[in-house]
């Protein structure tokens, strides 16, 4: 948690925003072939004007370097700067519509994993352009994002000049320095919780460490090229010069509209993209309010239009410094406009002391923090339909621009998700039901055309003679195409091909009514064509499946009315009331499937064996289950007062506990009580459900003794009594040997 204040963490996190800023508006001005001023209005506005209306408390507005191809061809194509001062402030009457009509809702449609993308390659952007400027080869303007450069470089040939010696010894002592300082200020506990900013000490120190080359001259000396360069007025009057307006004239002017649109349009799309990903970036994950944001934008660019200014937008670099700033709220970035505003009108000479060096150690820092290895590894681990969108966007914006690689990651995002649709427009499982086994076929929400060669294929590799259930309980939209496929399937091959189909959950409107051919409860044909030993097997197989996560889908309100006029169970199940071994939940059983007998610790007593005869001789059921269970509740407290020779009524005040404890009293062995030892709770859980292990065994052989009924249908092959333990760890049952 960081200690400082609110309002201290603002204000620090605008001084580290500014110093970032202040480099890059001049850059990316100078890569859009427009006056360097115009960069610099654009940060102004963006931080105070923009951050005052905004609804985000992270997202930084300015100059955007993925628009500089943009303004710098429509200034050529509209003929003169004042001409797209017009169109600039159009666009932003434009955004301020878009945003009043909910356009902001587009960015919940782009996917985290071109989201994360676009963070990683920002990051990958931020190192492989700053480490140029820290080593002083400072050819291209600073604030490029772009792969290809102004000066006919590109990312990487720019490193060629690099290995060709082209490095300056005082920006490297100054950049390594910076980078050790800043990794040094997060890591040490004392620096990290101070009140001074780390990226502040850096300029401060690359100041002092060029005032000192200064002196020793060459090769340490740091030229002109290699710091800060803002325009300083002679006067009040010169600085006013440095405004311009819009041409008024441009009104009639088509061009200036498609210009005004275009930059409308990418400067909203950049907006809604950047404020989602420093969103990401934020501790507090606060969800920034887009239509609010875009309205924000546009109010901006209609002042940069009217008054000199580039277009804005959101920028990500600017928002992911101010977090990693340990910015609170908005405060951050209308106190880095701020000063933005009076380091251009009173203090241009003393920041134009700054080394480049000294601001790229703070970007590459930052970049580092954006491109972890930990979030390539969590990308990769996501499996391939989130790596590989996020790696192409992050090569793709590395090698060409934002926009671009954002449109190339949503565009494999969204192959990704046509290809899982026409391959997964279902879920098709095959359950063994009490009856047999049977095809599920579970529609997904939406089903689309796109879905018809899948939906077609299964369907079509549905066996002679099998049962097919096709269910749309879930699902809100059915193509007509679909629609047409399932009925035709139907109606036609599977009935040539003696495939039973049963319908679910359609709804009206599609004219596909849910239809019952088969049943997936127990009957009275069933029940008389199923052996005990057949009946166990589908209990055992009701446990796996509950083990392993596959319950079926049942239709219960089919079996509600199914099963209102009577029942023909399958299994009287015997077990204790302990709430963890719910039987019809453990078994994967339905409505009508199993008479449940529940008594703590599964004793048997007169009424529990009227109930299990009931089942036998009158319901006819084929199985009766006793069921055991480990860490049992009554098992133990029954050893523990056999084993202290307490009286269980007194014990615990329940004058009807006594019924229960004298059953168990027949499993305990007086002599093995020396193993229920409160110094060793393992033995003592084991020798417990031991006990409750020969109490199943007990109640199995107290059924058949005591019910001459029972014994009968036994002995006949009518019926089968058997006992299991459920372990409550697990969700296991394990049949006990008689």
């Amino acid at each position: 948690m960081n200690s400082r204040s609110p309002l201290l963490r603002d204000m620090t996190a605008g001084i580290v925003v500014f110093l970032v800023a202040l480099p890059l508006c001049l850059g990316i001005a100078l890569a859009s072939g427009a006056p360097l001023f115009s960069g610099l209005l654009a940060g102004i506005i963006g931080g105070l004007l923009v951050g005052s209306l905004s609804g985000s408390s992270t997202s930084v507005s300015g100059p955007a370097a993925g628009l500089t191809a943009i303004v710098a061809a429509q200034i050529a194509s509209l003929g003169s700067f004042e001409a797209f001062l017009f169109a600039v402030m159009v666009g932003g009457l434009i955004q301020i519509g878009l945003g009043i009509g909910g356009a902001g809702a587009l960015s919940s449609f782009v996917p985290s994993s071109v989201i994360k993308g676009l963070l990683a390659a920002i990051g990958v952007i931020l190192i492989l352009k700053q480490i140029p400027h820290i080593v002083g080869q400072d050819s291209d303007p600073e604030g490029e994002m772009s792969f290809f450069q102004p000066d006919h470089e590109t990312t990487v040939s720019e490193f060629g000049a690099l290995l060709a010696g082209e490095v300056h010894l005082g920006a490297i002592v100054i950049g390594i320095l910076s980078i050790a300082l800043l990794i040094a200020w997060d890591r040490w506990k004392p620096l990290k919780e101070s009140i001074f900013p780390g990226p502040l000490a850096v300029v401060l120190i690359g100041v002092l460490l060029n005032a000192l080359f200064g002196v020793l001259g060459a090769p340490w000396v740091i030229e002109a090229t290699h710091l800060v360069q803002i325009r300083v007025g002679e006067s009040i009057g010169d600085f006013l010069t440095f405004f311009q307006h819009p041409d008024w004239a441009q009104w009639s002017n088509p061009a200036v509209y498609v210009a005004a649109v275009t930059i409308a349009v990418v400067a909203s799309l950049e907006t809604l993209l950047n404020m989602e990903a420093v969103d990401k970036l934020d501790p507090q994950q606060r969800v920034s309010p887009p239509n609010r944001e875009l309205v924000a934008q546009g109010c901006g660019n209609v002042i940069a239009g009217l008054v000199g200014g580039l277009p804005m937008t959101s920028v990500i670099v600017r928002g992911s410094v101010n977090v990693n700033a340990g910015a609170a709220t908005k405060r951050s970035a209308v106190f880095h406009g701020f000063l933005l505003l009076i380091s251009v009108a009173v203090l241009p000479m003393y920041l134009n002391l700054i080394p480049l060096a000294a601001l790229g150690a703070i970007l590459l820092v930052t970049g580092f923090k954006l491109a972890s290895p930990r979030l390539f590894v969590e990308m990769w681990d996501a499996g391939p339909y989130q790596f590989i969108p996020f790696i192409v966007t992050l090569v793709t914006i590395v090698l060409t621009d934002l926009l671009t690689g954002i449109l190339v990651g949503l565009a494999v995002s969204v192959i990704f998700i046509l290809q899982s649709n026409l391959r997964s427009p279902i879920r098709r499982i095959v359950e063994t039901h009490i009856d047999g086994d049977l095809l599920h076929i579970e529609l997904a929400n939406q089903v689309s055309f796109l879905n018809h060669a899948a939906l077609g294929k299964v369907l079509a590799d549905a066996p002679s003679g099998s049962r097919v259930l096709i269910d749309a309980s879930h699902t809100d939209y059915i193509d007509p195409d679909i629609s047409s496929l399932i009925r035709e399937f139907r109606d036609v091959q599977a009935k040539a091909h003696g495939v039973t189909v049963n319908l679910r959950g359609f709804k009206a409107k599609y004219e596909l009514h849910d239809e019952v051919e088969f049943v997936d409860y127990s009957t009275r044909e069933l029940q008389d064509r199923l052996t005990p030993q057949e009946v166990l097997k589908i209990m055992i197989e009701g446990n796996r499946r509950f083990r392993s996560g596959h319950t079926l889908a049942r239709d219960f309100e089919g079996q509600i009315d199914a099963t209102a006029k009577g029942q023909n169970p399958l299994v009287v199940a015997l077990s204790c009331i302990d709430s963890r071994v719910p039987v019809e939940i453990v078994f994967d059983l339905g409505i009508g499937d199993a008479f449940s007998v529940r008594v703590a610790g599964n004793v048997l007593g007169s009424k529990t064996l009227g109930s299990v005869e009931y089942g036998v001789v009158v319901a006819g059921v084929r199985l009766v289950l006793v069921i055991g269970h480990t860490r049992c509740g009554a098992v133990t407290a029954s050893v523990e007062m056999l084993c202290s020779g307490a009286d269980p009524a007194e014990a615990t005040g329940c004058k009807h506990l006594p019924s229960i404890v004298d059953e168990i009293e027949y499993c305990v062995d007086r002599d093995d009580c020396r193993r229920l030892d409160p110094r060793s709770p393992a033995a003592s859980a084991a020798f417990i459900d031991e006990v409750a292990e020969r109490n199943v065994k007990h109640t199995v052989a107290q059924i058949v003794e005591r019910s001459p009924a029972i014994r009968e249908a036994v002995d006949e092959g009518r019926a089968m009594v058997v006992g299991a333990m459920y372990d409550v760890a697990t969700g296991e049952i394990r049949l006990i040997e008689p």
